[in-house]
């Protein structure tokens, strides 16, 4: 689950700089929803290793 959120915070960084930069307008709104999908994505896994106890395998 770790690998997904990385990928979608990539994908959320380089929309973000897309959009922000002026060069895509819509690229925005997508930008901020990965951002939030990458971001809960990142709390489960955190809360699920949390709660496994063990020690993640990197």
């Amino acid at each position: 689950m770790l690998s997904w959120v990385v990928t979608f915070l990539i994908i959320a960084l380089v929309a973000g700089l897309l959009g922000f930069g002026g060069i895509a307008g819509a690229s925005i709104e997508i930008a901020k929803i990965v951002f939030f999908i990458a971001i809960v994505l990142f709390v489960i896994s955190a809360l699920v290793g949390l709660a496994r106890g063990g020690r993640t395998n990197i």
